[in-house]
């Protein structure tokens, strides 16, 4: 017998010992217990993969199968050709006050009142909760339920198509010139190493898809609307991308796409993104509150901050920073 004659019979027979041992051995005793062992060891290897219970894991890909089907498509842009690119590695960056100067939650829901969305009136709670929150400096579970109905209220029942217009309108008139040109061109730093690069935040996930590929991002994960009928129903998919919903969406995400989290970096300016921080094998505090400063500096991680005019202006220089602030052809001179 030849050794291809006996690797093939080896091969051979102890398949069949396999089938044997799973037919009439341990053969599975129904659906239900299948179910049962599948679950288990997924949860066992979420559990290794991504310290998470299944669950979570759960929840954070219907995140992000909800942010594909926003999008129409996984990947809002595609790598540049030109670029090699550098499979399993990818950023993800904060929006408000990380990449957008400000809440960008507020500019959206100002952009909707100046476009008679709804009253002034109706704004208000939420406005107070985002003052009370740059105030105090801390998030109020209670301000954050209230303000996500209060959210959904606004757009239940409103068309998809039109939401995603104003969204266009607002981004373009009001959140380019908001962008901090530091954090742009740390994500340009990603693309142009062939990294993908990824919006994770609470922002509705419309809003943080037309930024991405305005800004020419792989995609953006955000907070996702349960549509039916082209219609906003004014229920959340999972719930407001928040916090350790942010870790449960990166970690889908990475399973998903491929990503070695050890291999990625994560950017924020808030305490409350530790879980996504903490997750990935780079963390870059971005223009920090005081406590994720206090935590960066013990942890060892950078800290950027973009907020001191004078340190930009001699970092970027006044024209590329009024380029950057009302036109898109400015920043992507700083891109290049």
């Amino acid at each position: 017998m030849t050794p291809e004659e006996f690797i093939a019979h080896w091969s051979a027979s102890h398949g069949n010992l396999r089938r044997f041992l799973e037919d009439h051995v341990i053969p599975p005793i129904d659906d239900s217990t299948q179910k049962t062992a599948g679950e288990a060891a997924a949860r066992a290897a979420v559990s290794r993969a991504f310290d998470m219970d299944l669950e979570d894991f759960t929840a954070g890909i219907s995140s992000v199968s909800g942010a594909y089907e926003a999008a129409g498509q996984p990947h809002l842009t595609p790598p540049d050709p030109t670029i090699p690119q550098e499979p399993g590695a990818a950023a993800f960056f904060d929006v408000d006050n990380t990449l957008v100067q400000g809440a960008s939650i507020v500019t959206f829901a100002t952009g909707l009142w100046r476009r008679k969305y709804f009253r002034l009136s109706d704004f208000a709670p939420v406005a107070w909760k985002q003052i009370k929150f740059r105030v105090t400096g801390n998030e109020n579970a209670e301000d954050v339920a209230r303000g996500r109905e209060q959210a959904l209220e606004f757009i239940k029942g409103r068309r998809v198509d039109e939401m995603v217009a104003l969204c266009e309108e607002i981004v373009d008139s009001t959140m380019v010139e908001r962008i901090w040109p530091g954090t742009a061109e740390l994500a340009n730093q990603h693309i142009a190493a062939g990294q993908q690069v990824w919006l994770v935040t609470a922002t509705p996930v419309e809003l943080a898809q037309i930024l991405a590929r305005k800004l020419g991002f792989t995609g953006a994960l955000g907070t996702v609307n349960e549509v039916k009928d082209g219609r906003f129903t004014g229920r959340l998919v999972g719930d407001i991308l928040h916090g350790p919903g942010k870790k449960h969406a990166v970690a889908a995400l990475a399973a998903v796409e491929g990503l070695d989290l050890e291999r990625c970096t994560a950017y924020s300016d808030s305490i409350n993104d530790m879980p996504m921080l903490t997750m990935v094998g780079t963390a870059v505090a971005i223009n920090p509150d005081h406590k994720l400063r206090k935590e960066a500096i013990e942890r060892g991680w950078e800290v950027r901050d973009f907020r001191n005019v004078r340190r930009a202006v001699r970092k970027f220089g006044l024209p590329a920073l009024v380029a950057a602030a009302f036109s898109m052809g400015g920043w992507r001179v700083l891109r290049r």
